[in-house]
């Protein structure tokens, strides 16, 4: 399998594929000429700490001599320590921007677990919040048998037979930056983790904003209230250059005939 490599150099090159449509309409990044700072990302910011700081970003080197872990700057501080000219930051910065209330809670269940077990030792919780942080992409579905498709790996069906389906009972939201990140570079075999959230029917009819507000909420009561990452059991295994829309070649059928892509379920052993 192909080593992911990040670019190194600006270009809107990397931000061509379908999967960055929304970043480029909401954010207009491929009219950037250079590297966004934290100055400019900062104006996008409404998020606050779950202790009512502002969440602000700031440049990295600030933080060199800083023994506090990552999670625990952001909490007690509200700055988040942001790498200049770094694809993994520059993701993690519209993700503040997008989903602000479901970060700042993903913060605030790293401290309390952290308080629970240090830093020595990473908990299922936490290993889940780190896994859909990084790699999450939330489904928004109108119809249940979206979530059993996809979790069941019945990939022709959902990507191939019910295409016309998709922006109308299903839509995607990118959370995981690092997926952000090595689609500038995609390869075969690049795969994240789905998570499935029942939506109105007339949500996709809004404007891509107010459709944002709406998932970072419901999303920020399903991870409190419905405690959903708990674990990583409610995450399935998405091969994200499945998705329509967000990759020119699955526009040919016979793309999903790769199975040691699109693989089959696994079935599970009764003895």
């Amino acid at each position: 399998m192909k080593r992911f490599t990040a670019p190194e150099q600006w270009s809107t090159q990397y931000l061509t594929t379908g999967a960055f449509a929304d970043l480029v309409k909401l954010f207009n990044i491929d009219k950037l000429s250079d590297w966004p700072s934290c100055e400019w990302f900062n104006q996008f910011l409404t998020a606050t700490t779950s202790q009512g700081i502002p969440i602000r970003f700031s440049e990295d080197e600030k933080f060199a001599d800083e023994t506090r872990y990552y999670e625990q700057i952001i909490f007690e501080t509200g700055q988040v320590p942001t790498r200049q000219q770094n694809w993994h930051d520059l993701f993690g910065g519209f993700i503040w921007c997008l989903f602000p209330r479901t970060k700042a809670l993903i913060n605030h269940q790293h401290i309390e677990e952290i308080k629970l077990h240090g830093l020595k030792e990473r908990s299922k919780h936490r290993n889940a919040l780190t896994l859909f942080d990084e790699c999450g992409v939330v489904f928004a579905i109108t119809e249940q048998s979206w979530q059993q498709q996809l979790r069941d790996h019945q990939w022709q069906q959902a990507f191939v037979l019910q295409r016309e389906l998709w922006g109308e009972t299903i839509r995607p939201y990118m959370f995981g930056h690092a997926n952000y990140e090595m689609l500038t570079q995609p390869y075969i075999g690049l795969t994240g983790k789905a998570l499935f959230i029942v939506v109105p029917d007339d949500i996709f009819c809004k404007d891509l904003a107010e459709q944002y507000a709406y998932i970072d909420q419901r999303l920020y009561e399903m991870i409190k209230v419905d405690d959903c990452l708990r674990d990583n059991k409610n995450l399935s295994p998405l091969p994200l250059l499945g998705v329509p829309g967000w990759w020119a070649e699955n526009n040919n059928p016979e793309f999903y005939n790769n199975t040691d892509y699109f693989r089959p379920k696994r079935r599970k052993r009764n003895d």
